[in-house]
């Protein structure tokens, strides 16, 4: 039986939802948001009821913004002949506090995965191609997790795009094997990106 009254019980169930919220943890964030005021909590609410519409996938790499692009596709000086691709969004901003990388992304928006029904069709390849084929492209760097799934991935996607005349690349083992990206830490991905190598096709 629950000790929090009902309000309080679903709340805690939704902050449980959070990656790495245990219930302890969602318990001390609900009974937290108890002393906020009704303004606080008001605004809280709308922040959250607008989420989907206010926050969208950018119309070219797949990265979250505001607008129709992001703010890494708006700026003129990267450098446009090279394209990171990654498996999330989240993955884009650990790259840029490196400040090691200054081309594009993409965003596969996952990453190859039989076993949780995730093929080739459930990936953003098809923006990919498109990207590719309108030309200026010189290197598409793979940057997907060094696990397993990950792995396998990047292999389909040297594959996939070897007839294109693009160099294709595959970060180095500066990130460890069998870790997801999200949680590497910066230097570890800038290293990653410096010692990137050619990836056999």
């Amino acid at each position: 039986m629950s000790n929090y009254p009902l309000p309080l019980e679903r709340l805690i169930g939704y902050f449980s939802r959070f990656p790495g919220v245990g219930k302890r943890s969602a318990e001390r964030m609900a009974l937290s948001a108890l002393s906020w005021t009704s303004e606080e909590l008001s605004d809280f609410g709308d922040v959250l009821s607008s989420l989907r519409e206010a926050v969208k996938a950018c119309a070219v790499c797949g990265n979250i913004c505001e607008g129709d692009l992001c703010p890494v596709c708006l700026d003129c000086g990267r450098n446009r002949e090279l394209v990171c691709v990654v498996e999330h969004a989240s993955q884009i901003i650990q790259f840029e506090r490196s400040g090691s990388y200054h081309g594009l992304y993409h965003v596969l928006g996952g990453k190859l995965s039989p076993l949780s029904g995730k093929g080739p069709d459930d990936l953003r390849l098809a923006e990919l191609r498109d990207r590719l084929e309108s030309g200026g492209i010189r290197e598409l760097i793979l940057a997907t997790s060094p696990d397993v799934e990950g792995e396998a991935t990047a292999h389909f996607l040297a594959r996939e795009f070897s007839s294109y005349s693009v160099k294709i690349t595959r970060i180095a083992s500066g990130v460890p094997i069998g870790s997801d990206l999200s949680y590497a830490d910066s230097a570890t991905l800038a290293i990653a990106l410096e010692g990137r190598r050619g990836l056999e096709q």
